[in-house]
């Protein structure tokens, strides 16, 4: 059985001592291999935090986090990570970089995927990091990644610095990626509407907690849309977000039966159903560990 790109059991990381300073906790997830996960929330959520736990980089407070069945040590040659500040060496060229990332990773590189990802951009390969513009860098910062070949892929905000084509083109190459090599990728991002047709699994982080984990068709499954009259009563479903507008009632729901024939039920976009979860922090969480722990109570 192949094992989880990514798992996390009870995992919290805390800065400082004050009790009020956890940027991620309780956290528990499975990704499966292979699998394009969209990592999604606020600032401020944790999501940059996580993202920094996988490729091992900051060690957990508590719990515990596995990265290709193994430790984020263990497995940092197989990964690729793209942090959000898109750290280089700025007396480098462009040239040198990419050399440098050969130089680094023996036997794994892969140059013309480098080189193609730079050539998108029109980059003179001369020119040194520190002349180079915020969508140039990321570039660079890409093209060190993908070079590598990793198993696992972690995307911290990589598009936030490229224009729209840029995005969609680099979107194509990473999506390409995925079919091409059955490379796990990871993504965060603020641009939800962005990631409904690349991604297929979800991580929406909010208050430093997992608020929904899984597959995005079957979360997206898992609640329905609903209107009705004002003074509707929703129970026993599960309410996610409701408005009261005139005589109409509109909610986001999860559904524990059947629905009433005259409620108007509409299936929810990705960014609908984010939205929603983030609007009402106090709506139920839908994750693996709310799963069993549903099952175990019945």
């Amino acid at each position: 059985m192949t094992d989880p790109a990514l798992e996390a059991a009870a995992l919290g990381k805390r800065f400082g001592r004050r009790r009020d300073t956890w940027a991620l906790r309780d956290c528990s997830f499975r990704l499966p291999a292979g699998r394009v996960c969209a990592v999604v929330g606020p600032n401020g959520a944790g999501k940059s935090t996580l993202l920094a736990l996988a490729a091992g980089l900051l060690a957990p407070t508590e719990g515990t986090v596995a990265v290709l069945g193994t430790d984020p040590a263990s497995a940092r040659p197989r990964v690729g990570f793209v942090d959000q500040a898109k750290p280089l060496y700025p007396q480098l060229t462009v040239a040198e970089t990419l050399r440098m990332g050969a130089d680094l990773n023996p036997g794994r590189w892969d140059a013309d995927t480098a080189r193609r990802v730079v050539a998108g951009g029109d980059l003179d390969p001369s020119r040194r990091i520190r002349a180079l513009s915020g969508g140039q860098r990321t570039r660079v910062a890409l093209a060190l990644a993908l070079g590598k070949r990793p198993e696992l892929l972690l995307l911290d905000e990589p598009m936030a610095d490229l224009d729209p084509l840029a995005r969609h083109e680099l979107m194509g190459m990473l999506m390409g990626q995925a079919a091409g090599h059955g490379t796990t990728i990871v993504l965060s991002s603020h641009v939800v509407a962005e990631l409904e047709d690349s991604c297929d699994h979800l991580l929406l982080i909010g208050g430093g907690r997992v608020r929904l984990a899984g597959e995005i068709d079957e979360l997206l499954a898992a609640h329905t849309r609903v209107s009705a009259p004002a003074a509707t009563e929703l129970a026993p479903h599960q309410v996610v977000e409701s408005r009261t507008t005139g005589r109409q009632l509109s909610a986001l729901i999860r559904p524990t039966g059947p629905l009433p024939g005259d409620w108007r039920k509409d299936a929810p976009s990705l960014e609908e159903l984010v939205l929603s979860h983030l609007r009402n922090p106090e709506a139920p969480a839908l994750t693996p560990a709310a799963h069993d722990t549903t099952e175990t109570a019945a």
